[in-house]
């Protein structure tokens, strides 16, 4: 775990790019580890899920507590064995000390099918203040059959809906229905993945909330980015 760092990426408002959160990611100094997806990779080979998952969030909560209120919420990736991690919902974890400012965010990497306690443990989260986000949303997956509106705080378009959106008609419809159905459930839309101005200003035409990729910064170390 000591070649591991976290970076972190802005996530901003889509009307004035202003900050409101950043997604906290994994790094690694190890070559053969390049990415996040690697890192993971390694981790579940060696059933040590739940040991990196404990430093990332300790690392993250380290920064954070740190961090004035102005950087604003930061977003936590969960594998499945993290989020039925006992260590997730005790008091007394280093993440559970900033659950305000934290959003715990679902990811696709794992299937969710046949846990049906998920949902219970979505809402024990919750009753300690953190958020929930849904990756990954339009991507051919099915996180909102898992979760009902009433779980989930914010949604993450897929970067395959993302990606060339101007040209794509069929997308933008689909965008467009995501973001009202949302919308009328007090649920935030984030593009994630906007690489170029075209893609950006049709997610904000389309009624996306929040927007994150290499257009508005890559992910760096704590903080590049000035208050």
């Amino acid at each position: 775990m000591a070649a591991l760092a976290m970076h972190f990426q802005p996530i901003v408002h889509a009307s004035t790019r202003k900050r409101f959160a950043y997604e906290a990611l994994l790094r690694s100094q190890d070559k053969s580890l390049p990415h996040p997806g690697a890192i993971l990779d390694a981790a579940e080979r060696l059933e040590r899920i739940p040991m990196l998952g404990r430093a990332a969030r300790a690392n993250t909560a380290k920064v954070f507590s740190a961090a004035p209120g102005e950087r604003g919420l930061v977003f936590v990736n969960l594998h499945l064995l993290d989020l039925f991690d006992k260590q997730l919902t005790s008091p007394f974890a280093p993440l559970s000390r900033i659950a305000h400012r934290v959003v715990l965010e679902i990811t696709e990497r794992t299937s969710l099918d046949g846990q049906d306690d998920v949902r219970y443990r979505v809402a024990e989260l919750r009753e300690l203040g953190f958020r929930i986000a849904i990756d990954d949303l339009g991507g051919g997956h099915a996180r909102m059959g898992t979760f009902t509106v009433f779980d989930t705080d914010f949604v993450k378009l897929d970067m395959s809906l993302v990606r060339d959106v101007e040209r794509h008609p069929m997308k933008q419809r689909l965008i467009r229905s995501i973001t009202q159905l949302c919308r009328d459930q007090n649920i935030a839309v984030i593009g994630e993945g906007v690489e170029t101005e075209a893609e950006c200003k049709v997610l904000v035409d389309l009624g996306c909330d929040l927007l994150q990729g290499y257009l508005i910064a890559r992910p760096a170390a704590p903080f590049a980015d000035a208050l």
